[in-house]
Parts: C-alpha cells; sequence; structure tokens
C-alpha cells in the first residue's frame, strides 16, 4: 500500500483507540452509532458505503473521502460506478468540490494499484 494511505489508515487506527481511551460515554454513543450506521439493513452495507463516498465529498472531507473509498472498493464496487459518484457528489456540492475530487481519484488510484479488479 502506498505511504500515504499506510499513514492515513495508521493515524486513524491510533487515534480512535485514544479516543476510545478517553472513555466518554457520549463520545462512545456517536462512534457506535457510526458504525452500525453502515451495516447492513434495507440498504447494503456495500450502498451504504457509496452514500458516504458522496456525503464526504460534498462535506469535503478528505480523510472521510478516503475512508469511504477504501469501503467501496473492498465491497465490490467499480471503478465507473465510483466515478458516477463522484460526479454526483460534484453536481450536488459544486465546484469546490473539486479539489477534493482530485484527491478522491488519486485515493482511488492509489487503492486500485494495490486492489485490482479481478
Amino acid at each position: 500500500m502506498t505511504d500515504r494511505l499506510e499513514a492515513f489508515q495508521t493515524y486513524r487506527q491510533q487515534m480512535n483507540a485514544r479516543i476510545a481511551a478517553i472513555n466518554h460515554l457520549g463520545i462512545k454513543r456517536f462512534f457506535n452509532l457510526d458504525t452500525h450506521a453502515y451495516e447492513d439493513g434495507a440498504l447494503s452495507k456495500k450502498e451504504k458505503e457509496l452514500l458516504g463516498l458522496v456525503a464526504s465529498l460534498v462535506l469535503r472531507c478528505n480523510d472521510c473521502i478516503d475512508y469511504h473509498i477504501l469501503q467501496c472498493v473492498d465491497t465490490g464496487w467499480t471503478d465507473a460506478e465510483i466515478y458516477d459518484a463522484f460526479n454526483v457528489g460534484l453536481v450536488v456540492g459544486g465546484s469546490i468540490v473539486i479539489p477534493h475530487l482530485r484527491h478522491a481519484v488519486e485515493t482511488l488510484d492509489l487503492y486500485r494499484a494495490e486492489n485490482p479488479l479481478e
């Protein structure tokens, strides 16, 4: 995996562990809510990750974009499907999303180099 994606995942794991160690009930509840929001329900985990990706583009959160791209690749979305999601995020969010779209395309390219479609 690339240094950028490895650094992202390492930092995320370390800081999530640090936050969990705070042992604050409200923070724990929010993290639990976030985790369970992406489980299979009326929509599949796969579909929810694509929704998370679009929302992350619109909200312009590169960490969230990275996380959801990794999840989208791991749950089986094709590049063409992810590009369609990128387009929805761009249309909803407008031109201010473009720098984050660049980041998203780079992340997808980096991760796909390690996880090609079969």
